[in-house]
């Protein structure tokens, strides 16, 4: 009987809504972007730890990244042991996950945001990092410490 009202109700009021219109009522619309911009919102500063290194990525004025890491024992305040300037964000599939990409002396530095993974247990970043015959040297992965 409640369902039978419900329905008359929403009948009505979509019939309703035709004829004050002259259009017919769409009723939950979802539109799906094209973009290749993720659909998880990129923080504009990220600091994560793996197992050995401490990691801060930063995005800069230009609309590029900054990585900056140290040893994972070392104080953030304390000097990085490397910089990297002009890192650019790069969307990975459809489902939010994207990376980092650095290049510095020709080894191709990677820090992965994983959304989506085939496991529960994954970590939130990987960092990989290549030589310049993009051989893998790198795979740690990384906890959020500051987002």
């Amino acid at each position: 009987m409640i369902k039978k009202i419900l329905l008359g109700a929403f009948s009505v009021a979509l019939f309703s809504s035709v004829h004050a219109t002259g259009k017919p009522a769409l009723v939950n619309i979802i539109t799906v972007s094209n973009d290749t911009q993720p659909f998880q919102k990129v923080p504009k500063t990220v600091i994560i730890k793996t197992k050995k290194f401490k990691i801060r990525i930063d995005k800069q004025p230009n609309g590029k990244y900054l990585y900056q890491s140290w040893s994972a024992n070392a104080k953030i305040t304390s000097k990085p042991s490397m910089i990297i300037s002009d890192g650019e964000l790069i969307p990975d599939g459809s489902g939010g996950n994207y990376y980092f990409n650095f290049v510095n002396k020709g080894h191709n530095y990677q820090v992965w945001r994983n959304y989506l993974t085939d496991s529960a247990t994954k970590a939130p970043y990987t960092l990989t990092v290549n030589d310049e015959n993009n051989n893998e040297i790198v795979r740690q992965d990384g906890v959020v410490v500051k987002q």
